[in-house]
C-alpha cells in the first residue's frame, strides 16, 4: 500500500492578500487585484497593468529578513509564504522531527534582472556604426556596476537553497521550471517522493514574478497580454467572448505536504489529502496548446487514474482559466472529452480572473484556493464573465460565490510549451 500524502500547512502572497485567509476570501468576494504597472514606466507599452503584490515587507513574516537582502522578490515572497506555511504545520524551531526526513520541491521563476544597469551598458557600448556591441567594454562597465549577490539570484535553484537554509530543511532539494505548470509540477513531484519513502515532509508550492521590462516585454511580442488598458480590472476575463490575453501577476504559494502517520504520530492539523497527479507534454509547439488538447486531455486523465476516481467524483475543477483564446477553447475541449456529459455538470471557474497569472507560483495558489473551497463549501466565482462563447459552454461559476460542498477537486496547469500538469485535492478522511 503506498504511503498517503496530506497537507497539514499553507501560506500565500497575492496581490489580493498576504494570507491564505485574505486570498480566499477575496476569491469569494470577486475582487480583482489588477491595476496600473507601479513597478517600473510602462506606459510605452503595449499592456500598462498587471496584478502586483501590494505593500509587501518582509520582515513582518521572518524574524531576520537580513539573508534575503540580495535577493529578489520572487525569494522574498517565497520566504514569507513559507514562514507561512510550517508555521501553520506546527514545524518551526520543532526539534522532535527529523529535518534530514524534510524537503523542498518549489516551481520557482528568476530573480529580477538588473535592467537599468544592462541597459546602460548596452547603451554605452553599442557602435551606431557598426550596429554591434562592444563586449569587451560592456563586461567592464558590468564588473564595475552589477552586484554579484544579486546576479547570483538569476540561478533557479536559489529561492529552494534559501529556504532550506533558513528554516533548516535538509531532505531532498528541487527546483523546476515548467513555465506555468511549475508549481503543480514541483506539489505532483514532492507527492511522489513522500509517497516512496524519499521523505516524510516536503514543503513546496511556487514563487514569481514576471513584472518587469524583459517579462512584458516578451509576453506582449507573443501578444499573449491583454492591452485592456481602459479598465485593467476587467481585463483577465477567462472564457469569456471578449478576452484578449492574461493578465501579469506575482506572488507565493507554499504548502506543507505530510506522509499521513507522520502527520497522525506528531498530531498536526490536516486540511486536505493529495491524491491524484498526472502529467503530460503536448509535444507540439514551443508556445501553444494541441489544438486537440490532447495532452491536457492524457493529462486530466492520468491525475483521476492516479486517484482511483472517476469524472463523476469531481465537485469543482480549478481551470487552468488564463483569458486567452486558445487556451479557454482547448481547455473546454479537453473537460468535455474527458467527463463526457458530466462536463455541464461541474462547476469550474478561474482563480487568475482575479490573481492574474502568477507564472510560476500559479498552480501552488490555485490548490490553496481549492482546499479551501473543500473546507469551506464555497466556490469562488469566475468574475469578468459578460459575454458567453459558444465554444465555451461550461458551467464557469460567472461573477458570484457559490455554496457546494464538494469532496474532491481537480486543479489544471497548462504551461507554455505544452507542460500539462492536474493535481486532484481531496476532502481527508479516515
Amino acid at each position: 500500500m503506498r504511503r498517503r500524502v496530506v497537507i497539514t500547512g499553507m501560506g500565500a502572497i497575492t496581490p489580493t492578500g498576504h494570507s491564505v485567509a485574505e486570498l480566499y476570501q477575496s476569491q469569494l468576494e470577486g475582487k480583482s487585484g489588477v491595476g496600473p504597472i507601479r513597478l517600473f514606466d510602462a506606459r510605452g507599452f503595449p499592456t500598462q497593468f498587471a496584478a502586483q503584490v501590494k505593500n509587501f515587507d518582509l520582515s513582518r513574516f521572518v524574524k531576520d529578513a537580513k539573508p534575503w537582502t540580495n535577493s529578489g522578490p520572487n525569494s522574498q515572497f517565497a520566504a514569507a509564504a513559507a514562514q507561512q506555511a510550517l508555521a501553520d504545520a506546527e514545524l518551526l524551531d520543532n526539534a522532535q522531527v527529523d529535518r534530514t526526513r524534510i524537503g523542498v520541491y518549489l516551481g520557482a521563476g528568476e530573480g529580477t534582472q538588473d535592467f537599468d544597469n544592462m541597459i546602460y551598458w548596452i547603451g554605452r557600448s553599442y557602435d551606431s556604426g557598426s550596429r554591434s556591441v562592444d563586449t569587451v567594454g560592456f563586461a567592464r562597465g558590468a564588473l564595475g556596476s552589477f552586484h554579484a549577490g544579486r546576479e547570483a539570484e538569476q540561478e533557479l535553484h536559489t529561492a529552494s537553497a534559501h529556504l532550506a537554509e533558513y528554516f533548516d530543511l535538509e531532505g531532498p532539494n528541487y527546483n523546476c521550471l515548467t513555465a506555468c505548470a511549475a508549481s503543480s509540477q514541483a506539489l505532483g513531484e514532492a507527492t511522489e517522493l513522500i509517497r516512496h519513502g524519499d521523505a516524510d515532509i516536503m514543503l513546496s508550492g511556487g514563487a514569481h514574478t514576471m513584472i518587469h521590462p524583459f517579462g512584458v516585454t516578451g509576453f506582449n511580442l507573443l501578444t499573449a497580454l491583454s492591452t485592456f488598458n481602459d479598465d485593467p480590472a476587467k481585463a483577465s476575463r477567462p472564457f469569456d467572448l471578449r478576452r484578449d490575453g492574461f493578465v501579469l501577476g506575482e506572488g507565493a504559494g507554499m504548502l506543507v505536504l505530510e506522509e499521513l502517520e507522520h502527520a497522525r504520530h506528531r498530531r498536526a492539523p490536516i486540511y486536505a489529502e493529495m491524491t491524484g497527479y498526472g502529467s503530460t507534454g503536448d509535444a507540439f509547439r514551443l508556445t501553444d496548446s494541441h489544438p486537440d488538447g490532447r495532452g491536457a486531455i492524457a493529462c486530466i486523465q492520468g491525475a483521476l487514474a492516479d486517484s482511483g476516481l472517476a469524472p463523476k467524483d469531481i465537485g469543482y475543477i480549478n481551470a487552468h482559466g488564463t483569458s486567452t483564446q486558445v487556451n479557454d477553447k482547448v481547455e473546454t475541449l479537453a473537460v468535455k472529452k474527458v467527463f463526457g456529459a458530466d462536463a455541464y455538470l461541474v462547476p469550474l471557474s478561474s482563480s487568475k480572473s482575479m490573481l492574474g497569472h502568477l507564472i510560476a507560483a500559479a498552480g501552488a495558489v490555485e490548490l490553496i484556493i481549492s482546499v479551501m473551497a473543500i473546507r469551506q463549501g464555497v466556490l469562488p466565482p469566475t468574475i469578468n464573465y459578460e459575454v458567453p462563447d459558444p465554444e465555451c459552454d461550461l458551467d464557469y461559476i460567472p461573477n458570484e460565490a457559490r455554496e457546494k460542498r464538494v469532496r474532491h477537486v481537480l486543479s489544471n496547469s497548462f504551461g507554455f510549451g505544452g507542460q500539462n500538469v492536474s493535481l486532484v485535492v481531496s476532502r481527508f478522511e479516515n
